[in-house]
């Protein structure tokens, strides 16, 4: 993980993200990438898309935001990390994923403000857009997770043979910061399996990596979103990782909803892996 994406519209979430990405990049020796798309009428966007970014209003808006990046980077937390800043005219949504491909980017870490997504920068459902149609991991955090310390991790999913094609990725992040894993089954209703059975699929999923510190278990409850934000509260949880699944959204251990749920309802930070 050597080079780091965190979306900034100069808010208290936004700086919440940039303190974890910077933390993040201490461990790794990794670079961070500012971004912040300039909110702007959406004729003047499409205007600007042509390249055409020297129109005196443009030119102010963007001298007024590099001032902005440069109070910014003299932050404590960026000590010692290299930064680069970048300003979009694209839409939200769009800006994102296109930087993040352009930038070659490892890990996208975003602010959130709550049950309304991303203040400003990240409005609604783009939240939910960017999870699920991002290539790379995405780390949503909320205001007042600054201090965060990774020692507890829960990876919910249902443990089917797709996943397996990305657990790795996600052993590895745990690594990082020689977290435990806490590898969750959410058992429900209207998708019951016996415990005999869910434990086998676990225990064979898991025999082909090589975990340092780990346990499963088996959660009973009327939804998968409940059964892991009431898991991930009991055990005190760090962060919650799970699986999405491109256009489809999370996998099918998932209603199409749970990724906007989770990341809309969670106060723990959540990281998304596309399958």
């Amino acid at each position: 993980m050597k080079r780091i994406l965190v979306p900034i519209d100069f808010s208290k979430q936004a700086e919440c993200a940039a303190k974890i990405a910077a933390k993040i990049a201490k461990k790794t020796n990794a670079d961070i990438f500012l971004l912040h798309m300039l909110e702007m009428p959406q004729g003047v966007i499409d205007a600007m898309s042509g390249n055409d970014n020297s129109t005196p209003a443009s030119l102010l808006f963007m001298k007024k935001v590099h001032e902005r990046f440069d109070e910014l980077k003299t932050s404590d937390f960026f000590k010692g990390i290299n930064i680069t800043e970048s300003v979009q005219f694209h839409k939200a949504f769009d800006g994102v994923i296109e930087e993040s491909k352009k930038q070659d980017i490892d890990l996208i870490v975003m602010g959130s403000s709550g049950a309304s997504g991303l203040k400003e920068i990240v409005v609604g459902s783009n939240t939910e857009k960017v999870v699920r149609h991002s290539e790379i991991p995405v780390l949503v955090v909320k205001e007042g997770s600054d201090n965060l310390e990774i020692n507890n991790i829960v990876f919910a999913s249902d443990f089917s043979t797709e996943i397996k094609s990305k657990f790795q990725n996600i052993i590895d992040f745990a690594n990082i910061f020689d977290a435990k894993l806490h590898l969750l089954y959410v058992n429900t209703p209207h998708n019951f399996n016996n415990t005999k059975k869910i434990s086998t699929t676990v225990t064979n999923f898991i025999a082909d990596f090589d975990i340092k510190n780990f346990e499963t278990y088996i959660y009973n409850e009327t939804s998968v979103e409940n059964g892991i934000l009431n898991y991930a509260q009991e055990i005190n949880a760090d962060l919650i990782a799970i699986n999405t699944h491109g256009r489809s959204g999370i996998s099918s251990f998932f209603n199409s909803s749970i990724s906007q749920d989770l990341t809309n309802h969670a106060i723990r930070p959540i990281i998304t892996f596309k399958i």
